[in-house]
């Protein structure tokens, strides 16, 4: 008995022990709370009593060089509801219904759920959003927000690109400088009760929004409304697929325009345009079409234009002169392929003055024979086009060339003369700028300088000249001979009087060639004896006659005596000569 109860003793005083052991545990522990971990819990304690929106920060507006702007905001409301504030749910359904044209049950949903905050509808315009904001409904949240907004529609849509539901760029201009573009988002921190309602007298906090900066570009809006009416005048009456012009600065890479008519409406990118949609495509191929940049994203056959390339190889090796003389029968024989002239009765006896200016097959097919693959192939590398040209827009395509060790005598006689190989319309001007500037490299581009919301430059853009290509003397010479082609040659429909005009025309047959199926070219500068401008139109496909002297070369003479005077270029006074009759 006594063993039992010593037994139970010693039982009590280990159960005593061991409370009294815990409760130490538990002093102990909410000392460390209190003294040491005060600061952290009293913040998660008023976190649980926070409640936090964000406020959208501005995009960064997108300029031309002459600060108008090309991509704006426009101010829009997102509309919210939190569920334990709300005090009349049927009033707050009934009143967005009304308001925001939403489907009851759309609507009751988003109310009745229980979360901490449900988006009832975002991009609201902001009338209807201040409207919502009168009516003073508890647990309805109205905050200002903001949409891209393209003040010209479809002005450079290709250049320019858009933004999605989220106002991050997509495409063009508005991704590649995201991070310029792009603002820092604000909060608003609002105290609430255990049951998450807001209290009337507590502060509000508010972290002030970091609008985006201004992204200064190249693109002139006057010009680039000169290509885009020009370009679409002959869409229509050649009833083209598409109509592309590039219009640069050959002295240092600016873009002045870049047209791809049709162009897309900015502020509504995801309505398709009918000139885009292929029957046997999905919408998402199509939509991606209609957003491309063919002057970037897209190569072609560049014929005869090309051949600025094969004569400055030539003259830059000393391999022809403009005196020497060629005879064209209206084909060359190479390695057992004829290969016609597209003067099918030929030229006969011509210098090579004359043949640039008559765009003779047969004589640049000897240029390329006389340069040879190992020198030709070198000049595709010393004059960067098989690189890409570094345009600051998504995508650039590459040139697509016989690869070197593959280039027989064939090869090169089409090289010669812009035939069995693909380049891009940017790549082809970036290098007849190159050559007939003096012979330097240039890198084209849209971006000058990034602004603040006051104005004020925080940076400025700079782009390598890049490395001398060619002499002057060949750019010179280069220059002459252009300037012959126009005045008296195959490009003489882009004349225009009081202006010394250089360059060369092309119309290239599309693959299959059995489809009949061509690209007319012309590709343009002025003044001849010193470039201020030079620019290349494509028009894809068009219906009727389809030379390029005939139907490209006067589009860019037309764009020419239009912008000329307006970048200060003033045609030279013409002569008049007076005939009398005897």
């Amino acid at each position: 008995m006594n063993k039992v109860r010593v037994w139970q003793r010693h039982r009590l005083g280990f159960a005593f022990g061991l409370v009294i052991l815990l409760v130490l545990c538990l002093i102990v522990q909410l000392v460390h709370l209190m003294l040491f971990r005060s600061d952290y819990y009293s913040e998660k304690a008023d976190e649980l009593h926070e409640r936090e929106r964000d406020i959208k920060a501005a995009r960064g507006r997108i300029l031309d060089r002459n600060g108008v702007v090309l991509a704006d905001n426009l101010t829009v409301c997102t509309v919210s509801v939190i569920h334990s504030q709300i005090e009349d749910a049927e009033e707050v359904i009934r009143v967005l219904c009304e308001k925001l044209e939403l489907p009851e049950e759309e609507v009751r949903t988003a109310v009745e759920k229980v979360s901490s905050r449900e988006v009832i509808e975002t991009n609201v315009e902001k009338e209807i959003g201040d409207e919502i904001r009168s009516c003073g409904l508890a647990g309805v949240k109205v905050d200002e927000d903001y949409r891209r907004y393209y003040p010209y529609s479809t002005l450079a849509s290709h250049v320019l690109g858009f933004t999605g539901s989220d106002n991050q760029g997509i495409v063009g201009l508005e991704v590649v400088y995201e991070e310029i573009l792009t603002g820092t988002d604000g909060q608003i921190l609002t105290q609430t009760d255990a049951r998450g309602i807001e209290l009337d007298g507590a502060a509000e906090e508010r972290v002030e929004p970091v609008a985006g900066s201004d992204l200064v570009i190249s693109l002139d809006r006057t010009i680039q409304e000169y290509a885009e009416q020009a370009a679409e005048k002959v869409l229509e009456e050649k009833q083209a697929k598409q109509v592309s012009i590039i219009i640069m600065n050959p002295q240092n890479g600016e873009l002045y325009a870049m047209v791809g008519v049709p162009e897309y409406d900015l502020n509504d990118p995801y309505t398709l345009l009918a000139a885009y949609v292929e029957e046997e495509s999905s919408e998402e191929d199509n939509l991606n079409r209609m957003w491309r940049n063919a002057s970037i994203n897209d190569t072609y056959e560049p014929g005869s234009t090309f051949k600025i390339i094969t004569m400055a190889a030539a003259l830059e090796e000393n391999l022809v002169t403009l005196e020497e003389s060629f005879y064209c029968p209206g084909y060359r024989t190479v390695g057992g392929r004829t290969i016609h002239c597209h003067k099918t009765q030929g030229h006969g006896a011509e210098t090579f003055l004359q043949a640039a200016m008559n765009s003779c097959n047969p004589v640049f097919i000897d240029l390329g024979l006389r340069l040879g693959v190992d020198v030709f192939y070198s000049y595709f590398e010393t004059l960067g086009l098989l690189e890409k040209t570094g345009i600051d827009l998504p995508g650039e395509a590459g040139t697509i060339m016989h690869e070197k060790e593959d280039m027989g005598e064939v090869e090169l006689a089409t090289v010669s003369f812009g035939q069995s190989f693909q380049i891009t319309p940017i790549q082809l001007i970036t290098t007849a700028a190159s050559l007939i500037n003096g012979g330097t490299r240039v890198t084209p581009h849209l971006a000058i300088a990034v602004q603040n919301s006051e104005g004020d430059v925080t940076e400025t853009f700079t782009y390598d000249a890049g490395k001398t290509i060619i002499s002057e003397e060949t750019s010179e010479t280069l220059r002459y001979i252009l300037e012959q082609v126009v005045s008296e040659g195959t490009g003489r429909n882009a004349y225009l009087e009081g202006y010394s005009i250089g360059g060369k025309t092309a119309t290239s047959e599309k693959l299959p060639r059995s489809a009949d199926l061509y690209i007319s070219s012309f590709l343009g500068f002025a003044p001849a004896d010193d470039p201020q401008v030079i620019a290349l139109i494509t028009i894809d496909e068009p219906e009727g006659v389809y030379y390029g002297g005939t139907i490209a070369a006067p589009v860019i003479a037309e764009i020419f005596e239009n912008i000329l005077p307006y970048l200060g270029i003033e045609a030279e006074p013409v002569e008049e000569t007076q005939s009398t009759e005897e």
